[in-house]
């Protein structure tokens, strides 16, 4: 399994996030309602192991993780590479009941 790292150009992920993001706009509005707050979250020293099955399951909470991206908007100098960790956990908890 091992190769070449993936490389994402950023500009391409962010015209993708904003072409998603309208999509959503279109169908919901400018608000969606998440019906659900905690979520099953695996560490990320094992999310990537596929070799083997996680040791460690955690409860997550989109309540937790979007007030910890209203905090980065009240104050975008304290952004930390972890921010995309909460935003995936949003993101995620959107786009989720979309293809169930």
């Amino acid at each position: 399994m091992d190769s070449e790292p993936l490389q994402i150009p950023l500009d391409r992920l962010r015209n993708a996030f904003e072409l998603a993001l309208q999509h959503i706009e279109a169908s919901a509005g400018s608000a969606v309602a998440l019906e659900h707050d905690y979520f099953w979250s695996v560490p990320g020293d094992e999310l990537y192991d596929v070799a083997n099955e996680p040791r460690t399951i955690t409860i997550g909470q989109l309540s937790e993780s979007w007030q910890h991206l209203e905090d980065l908007l009240s104050d975008p100098n304290r952004a930390v590479d972890h921010h995309l960790v909460w935003l995936a956990d949003v993101l995620r908890a959107i786009g989720q009941p979309a293809v169930q």
